[in-house]
């Protein structure tokens, strides 16, 4: 405990003492704070379907299925000139025609920085950390179109910041964190609750989430987190924190670290995300700008789904050549290179709905 209190001092005095520049973050918020209030996330508000002559209204949720996906090639560089004919999308094994397609870095990105904050000295002193040191690589690559939340959590979620064009909003709110009121982390509840928040958003969307895994106190289980991760068609970045901790602080809570990973690799992959594990803080830096430059990285695919079954079905998105065929990759020596696609694994198809 001696220990853990003595870090903890040292490292908030040295946080003290660094300020990361945040100019370029500010020059790029051109918009008035009353302005950016005002606005409101892309088409949050959903629109009615005309009553039929019968007075029976039959609401049909969008057969639209969304794919984001990113393309690396196997030393971790992203393929960002590839066109709508690069693509093709399988639905259990089924080609489907591609009917929307937004290139690479084109589309608004809607992000949800979701943070796990509770009463221990190790995540006390992380959010600090956060503030300071990380959150500035990820904000300053944001756009002046795009939207970003932060959420905290503990026993529950709190939205710090809501919608926002401003990332300053978001460092100043990450900066001005009070001390957490309860030592539980229920992460399944928080990323349930988020989910939720974002569905009716339009367009490309993620939550980034920075947390260890653990979970201690969640009305959800993981079993009911991970049908409702696979429903969505939001991508979840993880950055697991157990290790950093660890080498920190020692054992957290005495709780299978590798199921914590697990847990958080589950969301991500499931989604189309991306997840790491860092050993040491230093590394987070480039971690968020790797996060950064992996949505801005993405194409926007869609494809009318031909079920509304209410069931899970898989998804594949694969390369091809333009004439159908295995599309090659060549890197800037003339070499062929091998890649790899991320992107959700399935979707869960929707019902038909009669009402009166």
């Amino acid at each position: 405990m001696r220990r853990a209190i003595v870090l903890a001092i040292i490292l908030g005095i040295s946080i003290a003492v660094v300020a990361i520049p945040m100019s370029d973050v500010s020059a790029r918020a051109a918009a008035p704070r009353q302005q950016q209030q005002a606005t409101t996330p892309p088409a949050q508000q959903g629109q009615q379907p005309p009553a039929t002559p019968n007075n029976v209204q039959i609401s049909v949720s969008s057969n639209v299925v969304n794919v984001d996906a990113v393309v690396t090639d196997n030393d971790g560089n992203f393929l960002r000139d590839l066109k709508k004919e690069n693509f093709r999308i399988l639905e259990d094994g089924k080609p489907q025609i591609i009917t929307n397609f937004t290139a690479a870095g084109e589309a608004p990105i809607t992000i949800v920085m979701l943070l796990e904050f509770r009463s221990s000295m190790a995540t006390w002193n992380f959010t600090a950390m956060v503030a300071r040191y990380w959150a500035p690589e990820f904000l300053r690559n944001l756009k002046k179109n795009d939207w970003i939340a932060l959420e905290d959590f503990d026993l529950h979620m709190r939205v710090d910041v809501d919608f926002t064009h401003d990332p300053n909003e978001v460092m100043d709110a990450l900066q001005h964190m009070q001390v957490p009121l309860f030592s539980e982390s229920c992460i399944f509840d928080a990323l349930t609750e988020t989910l939720d928040r974002v569905h009716d958003v339009k367009g490309k969307k993620a939550i980034l989430v920075l947390a260890t895994g653990f979970d201690t106190f969640s009305k959800h289980t993981l079993d009911d987190t991970l049908k409702i991760v696979k429903k969505s068609d939001v991508s979840i970045y993880s950055i697991g924190l157990t290790q950093i901790f660890q080498n920190s602080f020692g054992t957290i809570g005495g709780i299978n670290s590798q199921q914590a990973q697990n847990q958080l690799r589950a969301f991500s992959e499931l989604t189309g995300g991306n997840v790491w594990n860092p050993n040491f803080s230093a590394e987070v830096p480039e971690i968020m700008r790797d996060v950064a430059t992996s949505l801005r990285s993405q194409y926007s695919l869609g494809f009318a789904a031909n079920n509304l079954d209410g069931k899970y079905h898989k998804i594949k998105v694969e390369l091809v050549a333009p004439d159908g065929g295995p599309l090659t990759v060549m890197n800037q020596k003339g070499k062929k290179v091998k890649f790899q696609v991320y992107s959700r694994e399935g979707y869960t198809a929707s019902k038909p709905t009669v009402g009166d």
